[in-house]
């Protein structure tokens, strides 16, 4: 997926996947599937599909929806905060936010 927002491109394809979760399989009701992006500028982004029971559903008509996906722009601490609890893997995190880690 590619998307503008606030003059700044957001592309799925060319920027690094840093983490990704899921729930369910694709394409139950319920289903939904976040990654966490980085892009070449140091930009953070999660990229979300879900079913038509979760926030990416898209309203069709009056009382219809169906699944969706959206690119939202997050903060670096947004993006951290996210990765502790998507994708808690401490190889991941020290590589992007060393400076902000310290031992227990």
């Amino acid at each position: 997926m590619r998307k503008v927002i606030e003059g700044k491109i957001y592309d799925t394809e060319t920027d690094k996947q840093v983490g990704g979760d899921s729930y369910f399989h694709y394409g139950e009701f319920q289903y939904w599937c976040e990654e966490l992006f980085r892009t070449k500028r140091g930009n953070w982004f999660v990229y979300g599909e879900g079913g038509e029971k979760f926030s990416y559903a898209r309203t069709v008509e009056q009382n219809a929806s169906n699944g969706g996906n959206d690119i939202t722009p997050v903060t670096r601490e947004e993006a951290l905060a996210w990765l502790e609890v998507h994708n808690p893997d401490a190889d991941a995190i020290e590589e992007y936010f060393t400076d902000v880690l310290e031992d227990a």
